[in-house]
C-alpha cells in the first residue's frame, strides 16, 4: 500500500462522496490509463466492471472518513469478503493509495490530480517491492472498478481487479457451523480446465483498532483451507487414496459437495482454480459463505 503526500491548489471544494459525474470520469481516466500500460506490457485489455466500482467507492470512503490507509475495512472485512458479500463471486485484487494535503481542503482539480499520481506511484514500482504493479498488469484479469473518496484535505483510491471466468449457480451466502451445500457452475472459455477447489476457512471478521489499520500491510487468503479434487475415473486414485469429489462435464460445468467442516463460526472462502494448458493455473472464484 501507498502513502502518498501532495500539496494542494487553490480550492475550496469539498466532496463526500464525490459526485456521479466526478466519478465518471475519474473512472474512465483511470481506466484509459491502465489499459495503456497493460497494452505496454503485452496484455489484454480490462473492462470497468460496476459492481467492482461499487465496491471499490465504498471502501475508498470508509478509508477517507476513517483516515487510514488499508485492505481491511472498519468492519474487519478484507477486499474478497467486501466483493463476495456484494454479490460478486469472481477472484479480485485490490490496490489501495492515499493523498494528504497539508495546506486546507483538495478542489476537483487536485484530486484528479491526485488519481492519476497514485495510480502512476503503484504503477513505477520496482522488484521487489512492486505488488500494485503486479496486480495492475496481470494477464489472468478480465475487469477493474475504481472507487474514489475525498473528504477536505484528504483523498483515497481504490482498484479492484476482477478475473472473471467462471459462473456460479445460487448458492448459500449463509449457513450454520458444520452445515453443508453444493457449489456448481460453469467455466465460461472452453480453452480453461478445473484444477481444484480449495475451502477456506477463517473467523468471523472483528472490527480493528483505527490504529492497526494505519499500519500498511499485505492481505491474502487464509492457510486454513481443504483442497478437494477432480474426481477420477474408475481404477485410479490420488497418492492419498482418494478419488476427488469435483463432478467435471465436457461442457464446462462443474459441482462439488462443500462441507463447511468447522463447528465455530466464520467465513469460509471457495477458491475455484483453472488451468490453460501448461501455464501455470490462477484463482478463478472467491465465493464467500458466513458460517454462524
Amino acid at each position: 500500500m501507498l502513502a502518498l503526500t501532495a500539496s494542494a491548489a487553490a480550492g475550496n471544494l469539498r466532496i463526500t462522496p464525490l459526485t456521479e459525474n466526478f466519478g465518471e470520469t475519474a473512472r474512465s481516466q483511470l481506466l484509459t490509463l491502465v489499459n495503456e500500460e497493460r497494452a505496454n506490457a503485452g496484455v489484454g485489455s480490462l473492462k470497468l466492471d460496476d459492481l467492482a466500482c461499487n465496491v471499490a467507492a465504498q471502501h475508498a470512503l470508509d478509508m477517507v472518513q476513517g483516515l487510514f490507509l488499508s485492505h481491511w475495512g472498519r468492519d474487519g472485512r478484507k477486499p474478497y469478503h467486501r466483493y463476495s458479500f456484494a454479490g460478486g463471486t469472481d477472484a479480485t485484487e485490490e490496490n489501495d493509495s492515499a493523498a494528504d494535503h497539508d495546506d486546507g481542503p483538495a478542489g476537483a482539480e487536485d484530486i484528479s490530480r491526485d488519481l492519476i499520481l497514485m495510480h502512476r506511484s503503484m504503477y513505477e514500482e520496482r522488484p521487489p517491492n512492486d505488488g500494485h504493479r503486479k496486480t495492475m498488469l496481470a494477464p489472468q484479469h478480465t475487469h477493474v472498478g475504481f472507487g474514489v473518496g475525498a473528504e477536505g484535505s484528504h483523498v483515497r483510491l481504490t482498484e479492484l481487479y476482477v478475473a472473471r471466468y467462471v459462473t456460479i449457480d445460487r448458492y448459500p451466502t449463509k449457513q450454520r457451523p458444520g452445515g453443508a451445500f453444493v457449489l456448481s457452475g460453469r467455466v465460461l472459455d472452453s480453452r480453461f480446465t478445473v484444477q481444484g477447489i480449495d475451502v477456506c476457512y477463517e473467523p468471523l471478521p472483528s472490527r480493528p483498532d483505527v490504529a492497526w489499520l494505519r499500519v500498511p500491510r499485505p492481505y491474502g487468503l487464509p492457510e486454513d483451507r481443504e483442497t478437494l479434487s477432480p474426481k477420477l475415473p474408475d481404477n485410479y486414485h490420488y497418492d492419498d487414496g482418494s478419488k476427488g469429489s469435483v463432478e467435471l462435464q465436457s461442457n464446462g460445468t462443474f459441482r462439488v459437495p462443500v462441507v463447511l467442516a468447522r463447528k465455530a463460526s466464520g467465513i469460509y472462502t471457495m477458491v475455484v482454480w483453472i488451468q490453460q494448458g501448461e501455464a501455470d493455473p490462477f484463482p478463478a472464484t472467491q465465493v464467500c459463505v458466513r458460517a454462524e
